[in-house]
């Protein structure tokens, strides 16, 4: 029997491989994307507007872990420029489309909008799997509107350690509004709302979102909820529940639009929910705290990139088997061994 053919699949380009009898290698990731002397170049260019250098240095931070500290060091000026408006939902509710249609409102309203859409990883590249955009790429031709696809690499909930450098990278081009949409699984939902200024929880009927919801503590992350396919029956049931089970969080009470993303409509109020939001977190001082705990959520992936990234190297890799060889043999348990390889590697 014949082998199936082989198909290439260079770094960050995943195409859709259902259905088919292919053979896939994935092409090696380069060691680097760019030499570290290059990146005070490309900041100047991110900082000038070259949206080729912005994809860049993105892929920066995104693929190369020897050049994220002097990236991040670099960008820290630039840090609060954007409001950051985290969107998130279970698959089937209309992220994606929700998303358009807030580009849409945004550029009526002047504004320079970034979008960072947090996509599963693909098993064979570890690109992002809908690296393709297509929901999205009626927006693409506008100078104002950049739309980028990150890979989620099999972080917990979806979101990738990149994406908080990859928010500073379009505030240093001059994007006055990042929109992040996750994969809107596990944890994803609680993650972004540690990266987010603002959180959107867009909603379906039908899906049984209202109950499920309440039931997984989702709703205490959302600052907005956005009632998507009103137009369906159950969408007022679904917002009488989100009215009954999550009025208020912390003083803020948490608006309720109905949308029909699919026609653009509804997207006018939620606009006008996350400048009433920002609003309030401003003359109430908790801006500063939600900014805190963003530095606070960044600060943790770093360090928890940087333990993966030690222990993934071959010294990390020798002291991993050697432990693991004692542990099933008896002679330590795993919790003396994970202390004793920490102790070695940090």
């Amino acid at each position: 029997m014949a082998e199936p053919p082989v198909v290439k699949i260079p770094p960050g380009k995943a195409g859709y491989l259902r259905r088919q009898r292919t053979r896939v290698i994935a092409a090696p990731m380069p060691a680097a994307y760019g030499r570290l002397t290059d990146i005070p170049d490309l900041i100047r260019r991110v900082r000038g507007g070259d949206m080729r250098a912005v994809a860049r240095l993105i892929s920066v931070v995104e693929n190369d872990a020897t050049a994220l500290g002097q990236v991040v060091a670099a960008l820290a000026p630039d840090a609060g420029r954007a409001w950051v408006v985290g969107l998130t939902g279970a698959p089937g509710v209309g992220k994606s489309t929700s998303v358009s249609a807030l580009i849409t409102e945004l550029r009526a309203a002047g504004r320079r909008v970034g979008v960072l859409a947090v996509d599963p990883s693909s098993p064979f590249s570890r690109g992002a799997l809908l690296g393709d955009r297509i929901r999205m790429r009626a927006h693409t031709a506008e100078n104002a509107v950049y739309i980028r696809s990150m890979a989620s690499r099999g972080h917990l909930g979806g979101l990738s350690v990149a994406v908080p450098q990859a928010v500073r990278v379009l505030e240093a081009a001059g994007f006055d509004t990042v929109l992040i949409e996750t994969v809107g699984v596990g944890q994803g939902e609680f993650e972004i709302a540690s990266m987010a200024d603002t959180t959107i929880l867009i909603l379906a009927p039908g899906l049984g979102d209202g109950v499920q919801a309440a039931k997984a503590g989702i709703l205490e992350v959302a600052d907005v909820f956005a009632v998507n396919k009103a137009d369906r029956e159950g969408a007022d049931l679904v917002a009488r529940d989100l009215r009954q089970l999550a009025a208020t969080k912390n003083g803020w009470r948490r608006p309720i639009v109905m949308t029909v993303a699919a026609r653009d409509e509804g997207f006018d109020g939620v606009l006008a929910a996350v400048t009433g939001h920002r609003r309030w977190l401003e003359e109430t001082g908790m801006l500063s705290l939600r900014r805190r705990g963003r530095a606070r959520a960044e600060i943790e992936s770093i360090v928890l990139a940087s333990v993966r990234l030690r222990l993934a190297s071959p010294r990390g890799s020798v002291l991993l088997g050697e432990a693991a060889a004692r542990v099933a043999q008896g002679g330590a348990d795993a919790c003396q061994a994970a202390r004793e390889i920490l102790e070695s590697l940090l």
